[in-house]
């Protein structure tokens, strides 16, 4: 069964009041549209990814990872930019479609997977939420209360099977401000199934920055430089005929990192987390480690804005391994690599690091709590 996953994201963000389209601000260490696209990049059933956007927000797509992505212009309205992709593919082996709005950077991979399980006997599949609060309608001089146990909350990813919703969308009758709206109208069958309460849309800036709150973290760390010992740097392997002398495999680097993070978040330091005395830490590669404490700042709403790394050492030169560091500890991190900045230094031949007995590196780290 082959999956396009559409995402739209060619609005004008008018009720956001923002210099930068919604789609390219920061949210959670990285641009809203970007969790989506990294959503659909782990879901396997997944073949291929179109990004709609609009047009004058070309200049912004540096800040995205476009990899692998299908970048086309939208229209004026939601339903315009909808058709315009499955217009892209029409003539493709695609079977089924996902379209999601890109203002939703916070539903599950679990439930990207639900929609495409449920997919395979359905043509329509939409995920939806019951209201928590009283609804009344109101037309002219008359008020009535709507019961609630009879309305749904509409969300995306919404599924559907590509030819029946292609079609639905080529008559050009009907502006829908979802596209299981061309269903309704049509009365074709739809499979509800449970959204998800965190799959909130972001449309004002109280929606990003509520419970805003930024802190900064100093890590550093300093190994010894020996015969016999592998040397890592921000979890690459460097050729070297000396390495960091360690409990773990001595990457001073990503110790600083997590050292800052665990700063940042006032959850004490790499020593009470990974004990030189635990004998399961030894050798343990530094990537593990430092995953780990990603995976334990996310369960209290943590997420990082930023990496600023100053590796001091008299050898190797670090311009030489820069963008490969950076790129692994954006996927460690998950993190944009324009977030991670990496400065070599050195002490001009004084000291221990100046005679390359040893690696020393200092790092900041600014995180925000959603809370």
């Amino acid at each position: 069964m082959s999956i396009c996953f559409i995402i739209l994201a060619a609005g004008q963000s008018k009720r956001l009041n923002s210099n930068i389209p919604k789609p390219y601000i920061d949210y959670k260490g990285k641009p809203i549209v970007q969790h989506s696209i990294d959503k659909a990049k782990k879901c396997k059933k997944i073949s291929k990814i179109l990004l709609i956007i609009n047009k004058k927000h070309r200049k912004f797509l540096n800040k995205i990872n476009k990899k692998n992505i299908k970048i086309i212009y939208g229209g004026k309205t939601r339903a315009e930019s909808s058709y315009s992709g499955l217009k892209s593919i029409s003539k493709s082996k695609i079977k089924k479609v996902l379209i999601h709005d890109a203002a939703r950077p916070n539903f599950s991979l679990k439930l990207l997977n639900k929609i495409v399980e449920t997919l395979k006997k359905n043509k329509s599949v939409i995920p939806v939420l019951k209201p928590k609060d009283t609804a009344k309608f109101k037309s002219r001089n008359l008020i009535v209360n709507l019961n609630r146990n009879y309305l749904y909350l509409t969300q995306t990813p919404q599924g559907f099977d590509f030819k029946e919703l292609y079609n639905l969308q080529n008559s050009k009758n009907f502006k829908a401000t979802d596209d299981a709206n061309y269903f309704i109208k049509a009365n074709k069958k739809i499979k509800f199934i449970n959204g998800e309460n965190e799959n909130e849309k972001i449309t004002y800036k109280s929606d990003i920055i509520k419970s805003h709150n930024i802190k900064y973290g100093i890590g550093f760390d300093v190994h010894r430089l020996v015969p016999k010992r592998k040397l890592y740097l921000g979890g690459l392997r460097i050729k070297s005929n000396l390495g960091t002398l360690g409990h773990s495999d001595g990457d001073p680097v990503l110790h600083a990192i997590i050292d800052s993070i665990l700063g940042a978040c006032k959850m004490g330091d790499i020593g009470e987390w990974f004990s030189d005395k635990n004998k399961k830490f030894k050798n343990i590669r530094s990537t593990i480690l430092l995953k780990k404490i990603i995976n334990e700042i996310k369960k209290k709403n943590y997420f990082i804005n930023n990496i600023d790394i100053n590796i001091i050492t008299q050898t190797p030169k670090i311009s030489k391994y820069k963008n490969k560091i950076v790129k692994t500890i954006s996927n460690i991190c998950e993190l944009s690599p324009n977030k991670i900045n990496i400065k070599g230094k050195t002490t001009e031949k004084l000291g221990l690091i100046g005679k390359e007995k040893a690696i020393a590196c200092e790092v900041i780290t600014s995180v925000t709590n959603y809370e």
